[in-house]
């Protein structure tokens, strides 16, 4: 069983990340996707980023864990959550952008691949992505969680001719530069 899959391992995580949000990524969103877009957010985790997107956009939030649905759930009876799989995204729904924070860094680099191809057939011609990621070239395991880094260079080889990289940024979250974002157009096809 994962670590999201365990009422220990969602309330360790919502501990460990409080005092983190990504207003400031979605914030950048905003200069690329308009207000009232609908928005798919990957692993929305306790439901920080949802909550943000929600006051723009119209956002459905998703996350592998049944524990991390259930729980916003319950405090949101009326959210429009989907238990979903980050790799296959298997639901016929479609929208205009695709947001995740720090979530795709948990797949290995085939299955972050796969990720981005079922993006592409989830997005409405001429979405936008915006993933966040820890910026580097390692790959580190802390229990029953893998930790892929990228850099624009090793991210870019997953794209394989779906997405034109709009914009990247490398930011903080923890220390100096250790995160780092991109903004994604989905091309035609």
């Amino acid at each position: 069983m994962g670590f999201y899959q365990t009422e220990k391992g969602v309330e360790d995580y919502i501990k460990l990340a409080e005092g983190y949000d990504g207003a400031e990524l979605i914030d950048w969103l905003t200069s690329y996707l308009p207000e009232n877009s609908s928005v798919l957010e990957l692993g929305m985790g306790p439901g920080k980023d949802l909550d943000i997107l929600l006051k723009i956009y119209r956002a459905t939030g998703s996350d592998f864990s049944q524990l991390f649905v259930d729980r916003y759930l319950k405090q949101h009876p009326e959210a429009d959550v989907l238990q979903l799989d980050a790799v296959t995204l298997d639901t016929p729904r479609r929208f205009d952008a695709i947001y995740s924070n720090k979530v795709l860094q948990h797949l290995s680099i085939d299955a972050c691949r796969q990720s981005l191809a079922a993006q592409y057939g989830r997005l409405n011609e001429g979405g936008i992505v915006l993933h966040a990621l820890w910026f580097g070239d390692d790959y580190e395991e802390f229990g029953d969680l893998g930790f892929q880094q990228y850099t624009q260079e090793s991210f870019a080889q997953l794209l394989e001719g779906r997405f034109e990289i709009l914009e990247t940024k490398i930011f903080t979250e923890m220390e100096k530069d250790d995160s780092i974002a991109f903004v994604l157009k989905r091309l035609p096809g």
